[in-house]
């Protein structure tokens, strides 16, 4: 009974092995067949013996597979080898496989039930028609361990060892005996039948729609842009279109000779602040101008100091100084309304003004 000890400690240790990942399912039916040595329980006291087995089977999930098994075996006993004892039968194979991808052995769990046919010859002397036979049938079951090829090639590969009990109340040679077990090595050929599963074909590549695509960068997507050339710097409208950005800088207009704000300018200039706030990608120039009354270098240098003012006003109220361009002054050059340059109708308050000119 040592062999017995010995089988199970073997398996109740495999039985903690960690799982591996799955790999592809295939669920294709097989055909299995092995050859094997069977070791003898001691106390049935017959010989070593080998066997076959032929089965049918198929994994039901990535992990598990189940077989149905043909086996038989044809041992002597040890003591009268002119005495017969054979054994055949039927199994129901559940084994949980531990695969992984790119590993060419996998190794698994085996656990079955099933049903043995056992003969058995005995020495009835003086009995005439000795020796006797004995047939029952009887309940058996076994664990085991083994390793298996995957599918890749036509046919698999699997080596197994197994402890069956076998529940023969009814020994001869044995009688004190309710079952014996009796340990299996064998291997084996796992023969998948039908083509393999075909593999997944990849879905097509999906081009992105243009509601995804925004190739010329301006926040609005291809779907919506009327404008798909608009430029960087340019302040843009949901229709991906440039959006026409006008600072009125009407009213901020200056005493005669004067550069410094007056009160309605200021008003006025808080609410272009603003605007440029609001556009922060928005780059204008700061430009003064004067009217046409005294001389044209006095008035260049008067429409500097006025531009210098707003410019001032400005960047002193959070206007970064990078979008501004100037301050510039443009002198009497470029009058709103033309008028004589006599006095006092060259007193032209419209023209004695500073503007800011979009760039962008």
């Amino acid at each position: 009974m040592n062999k017995k000890i010995l089988t199970a400690a073997l398996l109740g240790g495999l039985a903690f092995a960690g799982a591996a990942s799955a790999q592809e399912f295939d669920d294709r039916w097989y055909l299995t067949g092995s050859a094997g040595f069977n070791f003898q329980d001691s106390d049935r006291t017959t010989n070593d013996a080998p066997f076959v087995t032929l089965g049918l089977g198929k994994f039901v999930s990535p992990n598990w597979s189940i077989d149905g098994e043909l086996n038989y075996q044809n041992p002597n006993f040890d003591a009268n080898q002119d005495l017969n004892w054979s054994q055949y039968g039927i199994s129901f194979d559940l084994r949980r496989h531990f695969i992984q991808e790119g590993r060419g052995w996998n190794p698994y769990l085996l656990f079955g039930v099933g049903y043995q046919k056992t003969e058995e010859e005995y020495d009835a002397f003086p009995n005439p028609t000795s020796p006797g036979e004995r047939k029952d049938g009887e309940f058996a079951a076994k664990v085991g361990v083994g390793l298996q090829t995957t599918f890749d090639k036509r046919v698999a590969v699997r080596a197994e060892v197994a402890y069956r009990g076998d529940f023969d109340d009814q020994s001869i040679a044995a009688p004190d005996e309710s079952w014996f077990g009796d340990i299996l090595a064998s291997v084996g050929v796992v023969i998948p039948l039908g083509p393999p599963p075909a593999a997944p074909v990849a879905p097509a590549p999906v081009a992105p729609s243009c509601a995804d695509l925004d190739d010329d960068g301006d926040g609005v997507n291809n779907c919506d842009d009327k404008c798909p050339n608009s430029q960087p710097g340019q302040t843009i409208g949901p229709d991906g279109c440039p959006v026409p950005v006008s600072i009125d800088l009407k009213g901020v207009n200056f005493d005669f000779d004067k550069s410094n704000l007056r009160p309605d300018a200021v008003a006025i200039l808080s609410e272009a602040t603003e605007i440029l706030k609001r556009y922060p990608d928005l780059r204008v120039e700061v430009a003064g101008h004067t009217d046409l009354c005294g001389k044209p270098d006095y008035n260049q240098k008067l429409s500097e100091r006025r531009a210098t003012a707003v410019y001032n006003y400005l960047t002193q109220n959070g206007v970064d100084a990078g979008r501004l361009q100037g301050p510039i002054g443009y002198g009497e050059s470029r009058p709103l309304e033309s008028t004589p340059d006599t006095f006092p109708a060259c007193k032209s308050e419209k023209n004695r003004r500073t503007e800011l000119n979009v760039q962008n």
